[in-house]
């Protein structure tokens, strides 16, 4: 019994890996957010406004607030994986760690582009570019898909499905134009790679027995 208990215990163990820079891995960022720049355009024929012209003829008076709340499900679903039973790829403090920084570098970029070029929104309202919202889920799906999609192939199609709903709804809110939305998505996706590249894990010296997480689901058993 202890001896199973010992091999469960250590099969559970988390060895960090590094998530290895490579140049092709900035293609998706890099690509969604000059295609946001590029769709930026200011004149009436401009495809970000012939897609509000669009979403007004036939949505016209839509409104929910799924998207406020969606946005967090894949920041939730980070640790609640690792509760139900699946191993991600880096320990808790380390993974705390790269979450902090890359939503630092996420979030304050948001935040300056937003007060300095002070873009109107399509409703009218002030701070448009980019979508906050959309960098954000981004980053969750970005952390969400390099924990846990390497042995469990469908997660990252399911983190960046939810990633995708929360910029279209976005749009269908009427709160942003698609130039913020693409914007907002590689800007996300780019910030939490960033923060795997340079992160050192320093958090893991001396390693800790077990990560704080596994004890939810390590009880012996009688």
């Amino acid at each position: 019994m202890s001896s199973n208990y010992a091999q469960q215990k250590d099969s559970l163990k988390i060895e960090n890996q590094r998530f290895s820079f490579q140049y092709k891995k900035l293609y998706v960022p890099a690509g969604l957010m000059i295609s946001g720049i590029i769709a930026d355009g200011r004149g009436k024929e401009s495809l970000k406004n012939e897609i509000v012209e669009e979403r007004n003829e036939h949505l016209f008076g839509f409104e929910n607030h799924l998207d406020d709340y969606a946005q967090f499900f894949p920041f939730v679903a980070i640790y609640g994986f690792e509760i139900a039973g699946m191993k991600p790829r880096t320990d808790f403090k380390n993974r705390n760690a790269i979450l902090v920084k890359g939503q630092l570098v996420n979030l304050g970029l948001v935040y300056m582009l937003k007060k300095s070029l002070k873009e109107t929104r399509p409703d009218g309202t002030a701070y448009s570019f980019p979508s906050g919202h959309t960098a954000n889920v981004f980053a969750g799906a970005t952390m969400l898909a390099i924990e846990y999609g390497e042995h469990h192939k469908w997660v990252p199609y399911a983190a960046y499905g939810v990633a995708t709903t929360v910029g279209a709804m976005r749009m269908i809110n009427n709160k942003h134009y698609i130039s913020d939305v693409l914007f907002g998505a590689g800007l996300g996706i780019l910030s939490m790679k960033a923060a795997y590249w340079t992160h050192q894990y320093k958090w893991n010296r001396p390693k800790a027995d077990q990560d704080p997480l596994t004890v939810l689901y390590t009880s012996p058993k009688n």
